[in-house]
């Protein structure tokens, strides 16, 4: 059996908040309830000073688009600054952050192959990247 095809607008979906973050919003834009079992996007919004704190997932990679706006990502310690047109992986077991640090909203995609997934959450780190 086959899922049906899914279409819907970014308007249409419901934005949440982010687990520990500060002004930052997400979006399930395809996942399973669209019938998806192997690919799931998820669009992300970080405001001005917002910021996601260090975290990682044990089994699940991210691959990233950034559609507008500039923001750091620090992975493993090491900082990029990343921008509207850029393109990012970030391996499984990375701890990574961000951190809004321009003067409007922080947009990207970021496409997972798993669902659910576990956060494991850097409570000894400092949050901001």
């Amino acid at each position: 059996m086959y899922a049906m095809a899914s279409v819907k607008n970014v308007k249409d979906v419901e934005a949440k908040e982010v687990e520990r973050s500060r002004d930052a919003f997400i979006q399930w834009l395809v996942d399973s309830r669209d019938g998806s079992n192997n690919v799931f996007l998820r669009r992300f919004v970080i405001k001005p000073g917002g910021e996601i704190p260090a975290h990682s997932h044990p089994d699940m990679e991210h691959v990233q688009y950034v559609l507008r706006g500039e923001y750091e990502v620090v992975v493993d310690g090491v900082v990029h600054k990343v921008r509207a047109g850029d393109a990012l992986f970030i391996p499984a077991k990375k701890v990574h952050s961000y951190r809004n640090t321009g003067k409007e909203d922080a947009e990207f995609l970021c496409i997972i192959t798993s669902q659910p997934y576990t956060t494991n959450w850097q409570e000894t780190q400092p949050s901001r990247c």
